[in-house]
């Protein structure tokens, strides 16, 4: 990412810019512009307008009014973005900060400023060369909130740039060498990676895997602090490329499904900043890792496929693959570590954006507080959801004749139903997990706000809210 800093030293060769709210311009020192910045602060107080202050032969050499809405976090966020989006790449830019203590503010603006600056390349270079400068005669006391926007605008780009990669370059095992490679230096951070015999009883991987020539693996990622009393699984659905299977999909259902390990990405992504803010709280992410494709092993329709936990699954739609490769996942979540909660995250069901739109994904649990936690968390980070039933009585559509389950039924409520099918495998942990379908907001088509067109990342800020709710 490219750096911001934090200082109290004006520099007139830098592009300025000054956030105005309804009550008028918010930062410490106006100076000789506040009779220019207050004729025209009326007309860019909302959240994310921009204005440039008119500057002829005069210094500093660009004044940018950026408005910040009610002041808030979110329309912090928003005017960050805004106003870096607006000085194009490589400007140098000082940010004047607000007058009195303000560390949400402080937050909200340097995410908004890293994210509305994201740019894909190859998910490696600096997209910026210039540093930003956030000003402050107390920049001291944002230190704190500093280090928490590094860490959450951090994962975002990590999981962007890795949902972005063209799958001509992601595989299973690509992804994976990245993940090791993203953790290398982390202390306490440890990255443990399962092929070939070792997959023996994930059966769903294996057989979603099964028809590629880049063969399936699980990514077991663990964050474990000295002291932890609280241990999270977190699991994401890591598809590198869904063409459908045998149930093909159509041209224009296929040619974004790179995006489908959207779900693993971010769930990585917030174990790494989990370990870089050093939050008291054990993290296990599981990332089971496969390419859906047409191949003479692919799995077929009508198949009846044996699970981790040794129950078996009938599927008739070789394009309902994610549930298949994460009920092997939470199966392994429940058996084998013990967690307190159990969070999956995936790009599951096109029937999230049917029934929420692309910018809210679907949110289950049987746990109210769980649920709320994680809503709350979504909320602060900006990344929207929406609480959807589990009824019981959904659960006749799961109904097979020939294994313990169906895992793609053609009736309707199909993100509903997909969900149901997942906590079958949760065992007495069923209480203690949630479940996001984010197929919706995982990709947007236009740039708003924090969102640049393209993977938004989605997820990794909202996990890494809650563990440090979880850790206060």
């Amino acid at each position: 990412m490219f750096p911001i800093r934090l200082t109290d030293h004006l520099d007139d060769d830098r592009t300025r810019i000054v956030p105005i709210a309804a009550s008028g311009p918010l930062s410490h020192e106006a100076g000789e512009l506040s009779a220019e910045i207050d004729a025209l602060a009326e007309g860019c107080a909302a959240a994310g307008d921009v204005t440039l202050l008119p500057r002829p032969l005069r210094r500093p050499r660009n004044v940018v009014l950026v408005g910040v809405g009610a002041g808030d976090e979110a329309g912090w966020r928003a005017a960050g973005a805004a106003a870096i989006r607006d000085v194009g790449p490589g400007e140098p830019v000082q940010v004047m900060l607000p007058g009195e203590g303000a560390p949400d503010a402080v937050r909200g603006l340097a995410e908004g400023l890293w994210l509305g600056g994201y740019r894909f390349r190859d998910g490696r270079e600096d997209r910026r060369s210039a540093a930003v400068e956030l000003i402050s005669p107390a920049f001291s006391a944002y230190v704190e909130s500093m280090a928490l926007a590094t860490a959450s605008a951090r994962a975002a780009w990590l999981a962007r740039d890795l949902t972005n990669t063209p799958s001509s370059l992601k595989n299973p095992a690509w992804l994976a060498e990245e993940l090791v490679g993203a953790a290398a230096g982390r202390t306490g951070v440890e990255v443990r990676i399962r092929s070939g015999a070792e997959l023996d009883r994930f059966g769903g991987l294996r057989a979603v895997g099964g028809g590629s020539v880049s063969p399936p693996c699980l990514v077991e990622m663990s964050w474990s602090p000295a002291g932890a009393r609280t241990h999270v699984a977190l699991v994401g659905k890591g598809i590198t490329f869904d063409s459908g299977g045998l149930s093909i999909k159509t041209r224009e259902g296929m040619k974004r499904m790179k995006v489908d390990m959207g779900g693993a990405a971010s769930v990585a992504a917030a174990t790494l900043g989990a370990a870089e803010l050093e939050l008291p709280v054990r993290v296990t992410a599981l990332l089971p890792l496969a390419e859906n494709a047409v191949g003479a092993g692919a799995y077929r329709p009508g198949d009846v496929i044996t699970h981790y936990d040794g129950t078996t699954s009938e599927s008739t739609n070789s394009d309902a693959e994610g549930r298949l490769v994460l009920a092997d996942a939470l199966g392994y979540a429940a058996a084998e570590l013990d967690p307190d909660v159990i969070i999956d995250l995936a790009t599951l069901t096109g029937a999230n954006t049917v029934a929420l739109g692309h910018r809210t994904a679907a949110l289950y649990s049987h746990n109210d507080d769980l649920a709320a936690a994680l809503a709350e968390a979504g909320r602060r980070a900006g990344e929207q959801m929406w609480r959807l039933p589990l009824p019981d009585d959904y659960r006749e559509h799961l109904s097979s004749d020939l294994a313990d389950r169906h895992s793609s039924p053609i009736r309707g409520a199909g993100s509903v139903v997909a969900a149901l099918y997942l906590a079958d495998f949760l065992g007495d942990k069923a209480d203690a997990w949630a479940h996001v379908d984010m197929a919706a907001p995982a990709w947007a088509e236009a740039t708003e706000l924090e969102i640049t067109r393209g993977a938004t990342g989605w997820g990794a800020r909202t996990l890494l809210r809650y563990l440090e709710r979880l850790s206060a």
